[in-house]
């Protein structure tokens, strides 16, 4: 399968179930984050602000996954974080549940500080 170009050509090749939730996932950045452009980042949808990452989605085999392109957010949020599995790089979410907009909302602001640093 060839590279997607878009996150329009990432989320036609995902299973309905995950693409509904990443598409409300990219509704939510949109909301959160006016102004900020779509891009694919390590071949995954993502999002610019500032000419930086600020975050980014995946389907997985299991569910999706959220990226905040930082090593130190998730540490930063781990409280508001423990109900959800994670690696360091990533937040795991079942595509039934989604994120919570409250949730999403800090994870950008928490990657928008650090980006103005």
């Amino acid at each position: 399968m060839a590279k997607p170009t878009s996150i329009d050509d990432y989320l036609a090749n995902v299973p309905e179930d995950r693409r509904t939730a990443l598409e409300s996932l990219r509704a939510q950045i949109h909301a959160l984050l006016p102004g900020c452009e779509e891009c694919i980042s390590y071949s995954m949808p993502a999002f610019r602000w500032r000419g930086q990452v600020i975050a980014g989605f995946q389907a997985t085999a299991k569910g999706c996954s959220y990226y905040p392109f930082s090593g130190s957010t998730l540490a930063s949020l781990a409280s508001e974080l423990s109900a959800y599995s994670q690696t360091k790089s990533a937040v795991h979410f079942s595509p039934e549940k989604g994120l919570p907009k409250a949730l999403v909302k800090k994870l950008l602001a928490a990657r928008k500080a650090e980006i103005l640093g």
